[in-house]
Order: structure tokens, then sequence, then C-alpha cells
């Protein structure tokens, strides 16, 4: 689980057990752990003054908060916030972090640094009151070297300014603070330097894998360095497979890159069914004496992609069925909680999916390690746009002096995680018709191919007024030509430019089944990446459905709040999977073969209207009593050839459901309350069923925690599912209770939600109303011990729940 992954610490001492020389080193070698997690005890203060730089500024009033956090998530959306529809409507501005940490005396001798992995946005470090460095762009993650600005035996302040006052700098929800964790980093002066290790799968070969190790050593003291890289490799079990070890010379201040060639004996190779892990331990040594010491995860697979035979893994073609994801966590804003992102790679593998596209920037670094280690794969991108604007701030403000640093920033981090396996240089670029496009692409492909040249290059192109061949060129400067919404151009481009490779980045929620025709019909379209796999905050309007008397059009045309968020995700906010996604998945897996749901009926004043990412609302309800004797549609999914539908015991149908059908039945009857039953049929014999039933009056709260036992460490989080039922333990799925949380022990609330992108409810609270029958909430680890939640609602049976926090050692 991720709770362990995220806090195993590097201690030296403990790598050398790991490589089996503990007789070699001496206690006093181990100063520290190299990798120190720095999220606890800040204090935070909204607003801006440049005393709030100086050690000796009062913070004694700020809020005491640990990492990660996002003030943006706990203000109100509101209809005039700066940030518009496309951030949510909610507040942003400028706000500061201040932390005092003590250096040991004996650190004089280290290395020290601190490692962010993402501050949203325009982030400036101080340390000491000295200014260490800027960062604009909110999802490269960066190091400052603390060294030079630190007392030595002595409290020290460590200050960030965030300003995320420019409105509007994204096109999505950005949140806004130190939403990623960060780390502080104590290292010998001679030392491995930071993203500088490269691993790659050279070739898989007769039950043997050569895998090529590239490292980067750093000296810096002002001495010439005689050193020793030993390199090994070690399989699940902790069990060395195989080792290289290289003499290394370094003069005073040099860092030097060292290739080794390791090659695995009957290797486990890393796919999608089976996501196996390796892992390197790298230690430099000088004589005995072991200086510096880390661990790399990787897998052990192999990539290929072909107009011929479309995406290859392991010699396995896959069809990609992706779906794009924006970095927020709902409820928790952009807080990246490790296990909030590890939750979302989780609910993308039950959804089906097997791939995902971090639109539009560089995910977390527990979100790819959470794909690395469940096996879902990934085209990691880079930024939204280039040089031509499409909101006032947005990145073509900084692209000219940031652009290098930030895409070789996401490469260089990124590279190892065996999940990637495309890199995306931009979406949707203004500029894309014009000669000029071409260049820049060339030149962030090369950039990229720079630092890797293991897997290709993509960026996601559209066009919505001008012939489609006008991006022929800019196509052609990429390995992959990615298609937003344009894949019914595919067999047409096929034929003029029979070499290109062809995925399609993003699609609308309810072409599924064309989209899926086609990538069973051409080895030259890898797949689809449907716009969205979650429902995410901003973007507001986008895939709503309108009814009667509510403004008409797309998302971009008006102010629609309420709306503060997209509802064209196959899942939404709490986890629930709507009935699309049931849909998508049936058509590229096996597992699930019938479902049902029922089309919400138009309401007597008029017809409900679709925007262009809709679908029409769908839920799983056989509970309609303002309909009774009115025809309702009923939906059957089915893998089956047929399904039979019966009413309360009676068959009411019967109809195919093969490939000429979608995989789809619709079947019109009067609505009468009781228990609707779907059975798919085999040979003309029944083989399975899916049940609705009509639910009772409100009457009981269902809780269901995702885990019964969480890490007692101020990060880990529960997440708790509740259901109103009837009497009988049925959902209803009406129910809009108002729903009172209560915690006590060892946990505190971290967010609240119901999926309801028209519910401006605060998230960071302790009550929510029902929406659809459901709420979530979010609970996170205080200490340890037993966490109590009671959740009570007028009229209805209250409920509790208990959940373990304990210890990581003891889990």
């Amino acid at each position: 689980m991720i709770g362990k992954n995220r806090f195993t610490k590097t201690l030296i001492v403990i790598n050398l057990l790991l490589i089996g020389c503990i007789s070699e080193i001496s206690a006093q070698d181990a100063i520290a752990e190299r990798k120190q997690l720095f999220n606890s005890d800040w204090r935070f203060s909204l607003g801006d003054s440049p005393e709030n730089s100086l050690p000796n500024s009062d913070d004694n009033n700020w809020r005491k908060l640990n990492l990660p956090h996002d003030w943006s998530i706990e203000g109100k959306s509101e209809k005039n916030n700066p940030s518009e529809g496309d951030g949510g409507f909610y507040p942003m501005g400028k706000a500061w972090y201040r932390k005092t940490f003590s250096v040991p005396a004996q650190w004089k001798s280290q290395k020290i640094a601190i490692y962010f992995e993402g501050v949203y946005m325009n982030s400036e470090v101080f340390v000491n009151g000295k200014s260490v460095g800027i960062q604009p762009y909110g999802y490269t993650s960066f190091e400052y070297d603390l060294s030079p600005y630190l007392k030595f035996g002595q409290k020290n302040t460590i200050a960030v300014k965030v300003d995320n006052s420019q409105q509007k700098n994204c096109r999505w929800y950005s949140g806004s603070g130190i939403y990623r964790n960060v780390w502080l980093m104590v290292r010998n002066p001679v030392h491995f330097k930071n993203w500088g290790l490269a691993i790659t799968t050279l070739e898989v070969k007769n039950n043997k894998a050569t895998v090529q190790v590239k490292t980067i050593v750093k000296n810096e003291t002002a001495v010439l360095q005689n050193l020793l890289l030993t390199t090994a490799i070690k399989n699940a079990k902790d069990k060395n497979t195989a080792d290289s070890t290289s003499k290394i010379e370094l003069q005073p201040n040099e860092e030097k890159e060292i290739v080794q060639t390791i090659v695995v004996e009957n290797p486990k190779l890393w796919s999608v069914e089976l996501p196996n892990l390796y892992q390197v331990k790298s230690i430099i040594k000088k004589e005995s004496k072991i200086l510096d010491a880390v661990t790399t995860d990787f897998g052990i697979r192999t990539i290929d992609f072909s107009a011929e035979k479309g995406f290859l893994l392991n010699g396995k073609k896959i069809v990609l069925n992706g779906g794009c994801m924006h970095h927020d966590n709902g409820a928790l804003g952009a807080a990246a909680y490790d296990r909030a992102e590890e939750r979302k790679v989780e609910l993308l593998k039950a959804a089906g999916f097997n791939a995902v596209r971090t639109s539009h920037n560089p995910p977390s670094e527990s979100f790819l390690k959470a794909c690395d280690r469940l096996g879902m794969l990934v085209i990691d991108e880079a930024f939204d746009g280039w040089k031509e604007k499409k909101n006032t701030f947005d990145y073509a403000s900084i692209f000219d002096a940031q652009w290098k640093h930030d895409i070789e920033s996401m490469v260089l981090r990124d590279r190892n995680h065996p999940s990637i396996i495309m890199w995306s240089i931009g979406n949707e670029i203004i500029e894309r018709t014009k000669p000029e496009a071409v260049e820049t692409a060339k030149m962030l492909a090369n950039a990229v191919r720079n630092i890797d040249s293991t897997r290709p290059v993509t960026s996601a192109m559209t066009t919505w007024d001008q012939g489609w061949e006008i991006f022929d060129p800019l196509m052609a400067a990429h390995d992959v030509a990615g298609y937003n919404y344009q894949l019914h151009h595919a067999e047409s481009d096929h034929e003029r430019v029979p070499s290109r490779i062809i995925v399609q980045t993003e699609s609308y929620p309810k072409d599924a089944f064309v989209n899926w025709n086609l990538n069973q019909k051409h080895n030259y379209i890898l797949g689809d990446f449907v716009w969205t796999a979650m429902d995410y905050l901003g973007e507001s309007g986008i895939g709503r459905y309108v009814y009667p008397g509510e403004p008409e059009g797309e998302h971009w045309i008006a102010n629609f709040y309420p709306w503060h968020g997209a509802y064209c995700g196959d899942i939404d906010l709490t986890g629930w999977r709507k009935p699309i996604s049931h849909y998508r998945s049936m058509l590229y897996n096996d597992n699930e073969k019938i479902y049902m749901a029922v089309r919400e009926p138009n309401p007597e004043n008029g017809a409900i209207k679709l925007t262009s990412w809709a679908v029409w609302p769908t839920w799983e309800s056989w509970t309609w009593p303002n309909h009774k004797g009115k025809n309702i549609e009923i939906e059957v999914y089915s893998k089956y050839k047929k399904v039979r539908l019966y009413l309360n015991g009676k068959v009411v149908g019967e109809k195919e459901t093969g490939v000429a059908q979608e995989f789809k039945a619709t079947f019109v009857i009067p609505y009468e309350g009781g228990e609707l039953k779907a059975v798919g049929l085999e040979n003309d014999k029944e083989a399975e069923s899916v049940l609705l039933k009509t639910a009772g009056q409100p009457a009981k709260i269902k809780l269901t925690a995702d885990r019964k036992i969480i890490s007692a460490d101020n990060q880990d989080l529960v997440y708790v599912s509740v259901e109103i039922t009837d009497e009988k333990g049925v959902l209803n799925p009406n129910a809009q209770n108002q729903l009172t949380f209560k915690v006590s022990g060892a946990g505190t609330i971290a967010g609240v939600d119901n999926a309801d992108l028209k519910d401006t409810d605060l998230y960071v609270a302790d009550s929510r109303k029902a929406w659809h029958g459901r709420a979530l909430v979010i609970i996170k680890s205080t200490a340890e011990g037993v966490i109590n939640l009671e959740v009570t609602s007028p009229g209805l049976n209250k409920n509790n729940i208990k959940i373990q926090s304990v210890k990581k050692n003891k889990m």
C-alpha cells in the first residue's frame, strides 16, 4: 500500500543491510536520513507582506497545518471570483508558508537541500531571509541547495511565498499553495545527483533482460575523489538478481555520468495485468566507507509502436482504453495526499481503464508510483499550450523563459516509471496552423529525446474550422499523432499518410462505441482517451445536462454558476461509476457482461438538453414515484447476444445486444414499482442477471470504509461512503437528507462531498446534503488509536464506523 512506500525512508544503514555489507560501515556513518518528509509543522497566512520572508517575523498568530495544503478549496465558490468558471469560481490570491526547524551541527559537513514536488504557483523560497529561488510553473518539481544559507546547530526559518493572484492562468481548477509533498535532503558532498539515475530496458530476449543504468555522481568537494559505484538490481523479494561495479575518478566540483549494463536472468516483466517491479540499489563508496545510497523502483518491459502492429507491450498488442485526468482530488482540492493519488488509480483500474493521460501537466510522483504498482499506462503531459495564450496569464506568458527547464524537469523526474509509454509536449496549441508551430514542436520533441529516446513524443491536436490536413507538417514533427475529437479522420488520413501512428487523445463520452470500433479495425490507431475518466473541479459546466428553464450553451459561452466543476467523467467525485463507465469498460473488457440503468425522464415542462461532452442522465434506480403508469426508458448494456427484461417476475421484452446493436438494448415500459431484472441469454438460456429494486422511504444510513486500518502519520486517508437506504437496506436514489459528520479519536475530517457539481456548500466542512442517496467523508489520521465517525440526519437512524490508525511498523 502507498502509506508504506511513501514513508519508507532511505537510511544509509538500511541500504547497507539490503546490499549486504553492514560490516563495512560504522554507526557514525549513518549521519541522517537522506530523504526526510518535511510536511509537518508549517504555519500559513493568507495575504502578502515582504516582512513574511524575514526570520524574525512574528508568525505566532498564523495558522498551524501540515502539508500538502490547498487554500483555495477551503474558500467558497462564488459567482464573481476572478478564477471564473475555469477555476471553479474558487478564491486564489497570495499567501505565505513558514517553518522553523533545527539543523544539527554535524550536518555542516553535508549538503542540505529542500525538494518541493509542486507549489502552485509563482513560488519564491527564502531561507533565513535570503531568497534561494523562484519557480513560476506550479506543476514542476524543484530542488534548492540550502547549505549556504543555513545556521548549523541552530534554529532556521524557511518561508515560501505563493502567488496565484493573476487570474485566469489555467483552464481548470489549479488550487493554490504547497499542494504536494516537501522533502529535506541530507547528502554527503559526494552524492547521486537529483534525478540523476536513468534505467532503461535495452532488450528482452531468451529469458534475459539487458538493463542499462546511467548514473550521475557529483563531487561537491575541493579534492579529487576515487570512488566505487555499486549498482544492484533487486526483485520483489529483495533478492539480488544482478549487479555491476565501476571505479570512478572525480575531479573537484565535477559530476560524471557512469553507464553500466546489467543482465537479469529470467526477468518478470512489467505489464498492465502483472505490474512486476524491481529496484536498483545504488551505492557510492570510498574505500570501505559508504558516502551515498539510493533506491530506485523500475520495471522491466519493452514498448514498440508502429502503424503496422500498433502498440506492443512486451511484444503483445494492447489497445489503449484511456481516460484523461486533471490533477485535483475533488473535496481535497489540489492537495496531493499519497492515498488520494493512489485511490484515483484504483478507481481507474476498477472502471476498466488501462491508460491515463495526465492532462495537461505532469502529475504527482505518488500518482505515477501508483500507476507503476497497479499497472496503469500513462501519457505524461508537460503543459496546455505554447507561445499563444488561451487565458491571459497562462503558460504562454512564461513559455520562452521556462519551457526548457520545465519539460526537462518532467522527463528527468519521471523517466524511470515503467507505466509511462509516451511524452506529450502540448495540448490544442493555439498557433497550431502556423509554420512556426512546427519548429516549436521539433524544439520540444528534441529536448525530450535528448534525455529519453525510448518513448515516443506526441501532443494533442484538433481543429474546428479548418481542413484537418493542414496539420500534416505538425504531426510529422511527432512520433505519434494525437487527435482530439477527430478520430473520424483516421481512415482517410491513413490513406494519405500510411506511416502515421494515431491515438485519440480526447474524445466525447457519447462516442464510446464508434471509437472502440475504429480501434478494433485498425492497428495504426493505438486507442482512445475519453474526456474524462473522472469528474474534476473547474471548467465548470462541461458535460452538464440542461433542464427546461436553465440557460443553455457550452461551458465557455457564459457564467453557469453554481456549476463549479466538470460533469463529463465516467466516474464522479465520490468514486461512483456512472452508467457510461460500465458501458465503456464492457466494450474493452470481459469482466463485466451485463449492466442496467434507467434514463431520467424528461420533466413535464420540456426536454432535457445535452452539451457536447454530456451523456443523458442515467441512474441505477427503479424508484420513480412521480412517474407511475408513465413510459420510462431502461437501458441494458450486454456482452451477451440477447437480454430478457422482467418486471415483478413477468417478462416484458427480449432484445438482441450484439455488435450491430452496439451492445445496447432500450426497453420502454410504463413505470410500476417493484423489482426490475435484466438477464443475459447464452444460447437462449439465462446466464446472468442484474437487479434494480424500488426503494421505500429513507430510514437508515449505511457506512462503508475503503480501508479499516490506516497509518497514524498525519497523512493517510480513509474514504467513507455514505448511502441512505430504506428499512430493508435498499439505496434510496432520491434521498437528499442533510447529513452531519462527527469524527472523534485519532482522525479529523479532510473533506466531504456528494458529487453534485451544482452544490456549492463547502468541501471542508462537517455536513453535506446527500445527492442521489449518496455522500462521501474523507478522514485524515492525526494520531495512533481509534477513529470514530458518527453520521446523523433528522428522521434517520444514526450510524457510526470505527477505523484503526496505527503506526506503520504495526501494519
